[in-house]
């Protein structure tokens, strides 16, 4: 694997680029690591959902539960598979759409 300080993409892992991402505010530096657990259906893994949501295509006909979701647009940076795969979904300089509201320490 290697990062390239040009594109924000780590070259060796699976590109699946999501469109739920916006430009990272000037000048506003990475200063919070998020780290989320999903798996779709909740409690299935190695299902390929979650590389579907993040990229607006989940059927919501699949599941009960992916009708409940059909309304967010969300993404990550990366996801790290069970088996330890790795998936890049938007640019390191680009901001990923979190899913919800949230805050850490003050910080929303």
């Amino acid at each position: 694997m290697h990062f390239d300080s040009v594109t924000g993409w780590v070259r060796g892992v699976r590109h699946c680029p999501s469109p739920n991402f916006n430009l990272r505010p000037q000048g506003d530096a990475v200063s919070l690591l998020v780290i989320h657990n999903i798996s779709l259906p909740p409690g299935q893994f190695g299902t390929g959902k979650v590389q579907a949501f993040f990229q607006n295509r989940l059927d919501p006909n699949e599941h009960p539960y992916f009708e409940e979701i059909r309304h967010l647009t969300v993404s990550a940076h990366f996801l790290i598979e069970r088996d330890g795969a790795i998936t890049q979904f938007v640019s390191c300089h680009d901001r990923a759409w979190h899913a919800g509201v949230s805050c850490f320490d003050g910080r929303e």
